[in-house]
């Protein structure tokens, strides 16, 4: 069974396809300055285009963990996450409050889609 690796950079790979499976990174903005719904928004848009990549849609998304750095933004990344997601096909999702990778980043996702 083949390994495909996604734009991968120095350290880890966005998503990778393997066993009908695509596994997302940690997802995160590239706009500091950007408030939590609007960074949800741009990671979302990049979970997209790597789910794309690898041959699949959010339709197909099994699972989804999300971190905010300030749980009391939760409703701000929901109202992100609502207009994006395919209600008619729900992935399971936790939601916790965590110290992320660097004070720019309010939110970031990973998850995992079948083919």
């Amino acid at each position: 069974m083949s390994i495909v690796r996604i734009d991968p950079g120095q350290r880890f790979a966005s998503a990778v396809v393997h066993g009908g499976l695509v596994f997302l990174a940690g997802h995160v903005a590239h706009n500091p300055d950007a408030g939590v719904r609007e960074q949800t928004r741009e990671i979302l848009e990049g979970i997209d285009r790597h789910l794309a990549e690898a041959g699949t849609d959010k339709s197909k998304l099994i699972s989804m963990q999300v971190w905010l750095a300030d749980i009391t933004h939760f409703d701000e990344m929901n109202a992100a996450w609502d207009a994006w997601m395919d209600t008619a096909n729900l992935p399971t999702r936790a939601t916790v409050e965590a110290k992320l990778a660097s004070h720019a980043y309010k939110v970031e996702i990973a998850g995992i889609a079948a083919l």
